[in-house]
């Protein structure tokens, strides 16, 4: 089965998400928009294996996949208050049906 727990991360209280199987102990954060330490201490604390981070949206801007927004991520944080932060090239852009695996049991849309 799987399992979830919401973190609110960063000043503005985004709603981060930790994701995994209970039977592959295997997890994935989704939308982790900061925080990191308080991340990796709940993956501790919960004892899964991090194996994927999964971006919807940036949240500065919710335009999944638009990457004016994420080049433009270290001037918003610096602008906002945040730690600094290095733009990145996303490595994989896939539907939510076909994200990095993190279960070995089907699921299914409702």
């Amino acid at each position: 089965m799987l399992r979830y727990l919401t973190v609110p991360v960063t000043a503005f209280s985004q709603n981060c998400s930790l994701v995994w199987c209970d039977e592959t102990r295997d997890a994935a954060v989704i939308d982790p928009g900061g925080d990191l330490p308080r991340l990796l201490a709940e993956v501790a604390r919960l004892g899964v294996n991090l194996k994927a981070i999964w971006l919807t949206h940036a949240h500065i801007d919710p335009h999944p996949g638009d990457q004016f927004w994420i080049t433009g991520l270290p001037q918003q944080g610096a602008m906002f208050g945040f730690p600094p932060a290095r733009a990145f090239t996303p490595t994989r852009c896939s539907p939510a049906a076909s994200a990095a695996p993190i279960s070995r049991r089907a699921t299914t849309r409702s």
